[in-house]
């Protein structure tokens, strides 16, 4: 084969292979990967914002308050769509989820505790009642992440 057929031979190769690779759709009806992981970003939306506000020099108790109760709001969304068959890609959840669901309870029972505890601190309006009930709302997360979420 001459040289500049090659080329752009190899080039179209090269953009199918790269158009291949991304990421696999949740196809099945309802979607409910799809639906669990943007709940769950839904509820990042929240939650991060108030972090940011604690760690930096710009605290507002009123709009801090605001994203307490939307976090508290949106808490709900994703755990019912964590079903017997929706361990598939683009899933980002384990395989414990469904072999350890006492674990997985406890930890989303905990993770709602923390969020009740970080609104009754936000209503306070006090800085300082917010950051150990902030931190445990993060503690639950990660720890549910480490068992629960592949990295």
């Amino acid at each position: 084969m001459r040289l500049p057929l090659l080329i752009p031979l190899l080039l179209s190769a090269a953009t199918l292979l790269t158009a291949c690779s991304g990421e696999v759709e949740d196809t099945r009806p309802g979607q409910p990967v799809k639906t669990r992981q943007a709940s769950f970003k839904d509820i990042i939306r929240s939650f991060e914002p108030m972090g940011v506000m604690l760690r930096g020099k710009n605290f507002n108790a009123d709009k801090f308050l605001v994203m307490a109760n939307e976090l508290v709001a949106k808490r709900e969304a994703p755990w019912a769509h964590f079903g017997p068959d929706t361990n598939y890609p683009p899933t980002k959840a384990t395989a414990e989820v469904w072999q350890q669901p006492e674990k997985f309870e406890r930890d989303r029972l905990a993770f709602i505790a923390a969020t009740d505890t970080l609104l009754a601190a936000a209503q306070t309006k006090d800085r300082q009642q917010l950051e150990a009930p902030y931190q445990a709302v993060y503690d639950t997360c990660q720890g549910c992440h480490k068992t629960f979420r592949k990295r």
